[in-house]
């Protein structure tokens, strides 16, 4: 029957190589989606061994200074 488009789970192949000419935005999107987690297996040992390094992790608190405080004057401080 030709124009019936190929069903995926009965030949997977076939379906495949349908939509790479008939629909080829789609099925480009799913191949390159579909290899998004192989990065996060095959991408950080690679990144290691090229020399790569991970940042110094931001801060998330300030340092409070040990030595004490200053009289603050001025600006509306000599409120005594």
């Amino acid at each position: 029957m030709p124009g019936v488009t190929p069903r995926f789970w009965a030949a997977p192949l076939k379906y495949c190589r349908w939509a790479a000419r008939e629909r080829p935005s789609l099925f480009w999107s799913c191949v390159v989606a579909g290899l998004g987690p192989v990065h996060l297996i095959v991408v950080p040992p690679i990144r290691r061994a090229l020399g790569d390094y991970d940042a110094a992790q931001v801060p998330m608190t300030y340092p409070v200074p040990t030595t004490p405080r200053k009289k603050l004057t001025g600006y509306g401080d000599e409120t005594e």
